[in-house]
């Protein structure tokens, strides 16, 4: 058994053992969705003040407002009655570190995993590798406001997406733990 597969069923019989949360309801009882990142240190329920039963929370690679993350929010909404949501990118995202061109080179190389110094990424080399990778829009980050603001857009132009629904824009800074509005993404995503 591996290290990390002993420690998820160690922490379980744990949770297990004090566990008194069977009887929460599925709608989530604050009615919010959250849009973010899935980097190890973000912790939604912290920053956002969350327990089990508050809110949805999808997470990618970037907090992308991907087709599949529209899938979940439109899920969350017409099914779960939520009624905002919240787009929450960070600082120091790794997805601002490559390109589309960078991620198809990284994989046409090898299935490895690639390391990264000062001077970029870098693979292995010990193939074999894909070119699939030049297929797949990766959703990485330039500008962590813009791409904020290009998300919220996204969904809230989604022919899926009710004009109800507000939508709030934020950036999560990693060295403070605080969440910074983008403006221009609120202004972007108001209920009308």
């Amino acid at each position: 058994m591996s290290r990390a597969l002993n420690e998820v069923l160690l922490a379980n019989r744990e949770y297990v053992a004090n566990f008194n949360k069977g009887d929460l309801v599925m709608p989530p009882a604050r009615q919010f969705a959250i849009l973010t990142c899935m980097d190890a240190r973000l912790d939604p329920a912290k920053y956002a003040g969350l327990s089990e039963g508050d809110a949805h929370v999808i997470r990618n690679a970037g907090g992308r407002a991907s087709d599949d993350a529209i899938r979940s929010l439109v899920i969350s909404y017409k099914l779960l009655g939520t009624k905002e949501w919240f787009v929450i990118h960070h600082t120091d995202c790794g997805m601002e570190t490559f390109t589309n061109e960078i991620m198809s080179n990284l994989l046409a190389s090898s299935l490895k995993t690639a390391s990264v110094d000062a001077s970029g990424w870098h693979d292995s080399g010990e193939g074999p590798g894909s070119t699939d990778g030049k297929y797949i829009n990766w959703l990485t980050i330039k500008n962590q406001a813009e791409s904020v603001l290009e998300d919220v857009k996204r969904i809230k132009a989604h022919p899926l997406v009710p004009d109800n629904i507000p939508v709030y824009g934020y950036i999560y800074d990693v060295k403070t733990g605080g969440l910074i509005e983008v403006p221009e993404a609120t202004e972007a995503g108001k209920a009308h």
